[in-house]
């Protein structure tokens, strides 16, 4: 069965950085563009970042671009979100999304594997 999983997740203060982690199993890692949502309490789950399945293509949410890096390492099966300049509005539960279409303009979900979540919360 398809497994994702997510670490990394804490308590940071304000302008502090995190970085995500997300394995896979149970499926070809190297096949699936890969994406992070996150969702705060009260709000949707929203799209922060995508990559393609070769790292070619990435994309950013407005709201995090210029502080956030998505990377990938298909040797290891491991997806990274490098998080620096956090802010509390970045404080949520993040996920990690195997398989979505991953454009420079736009992400979308196109699959049901998710991870279970890790959370991040940044202090003021």
């Amino acid at each position: 069965q398809v497994q994702v999983v997510e670490s990394g997740g804490g308590l940071v203060q304000t302008g502090g950085s995190l970085r995500l982690s997300c394995t896979t199993s149970g499926l070809p890692f190297d096949d699936y563009a890969m994406g992070w949502f996150r969702q705060a309490p009260g709000k949707e789950r929203e799209g922060v970042s995508c990559i393609s399945w070769r790292g070619d293509t990435t994309y950013y949410a407005d709201s995090v671009k210029g502080r956030f890096t998505i990377s990938r390492d298909n040797a290891k099966n491991i997806l990274y979100l490098q998080m620096n300049s956090l802010k509390p509005e970045d404080t949520a539960m993040y996920y990690c999304k195997a398989g979505v279409m991953c454009l420079p303009q736009r992400m979308e979900s196109t699959t049901r594997y998710w991870g279970q979540g890790t959370q991040v919360t940044v202090s003021s």
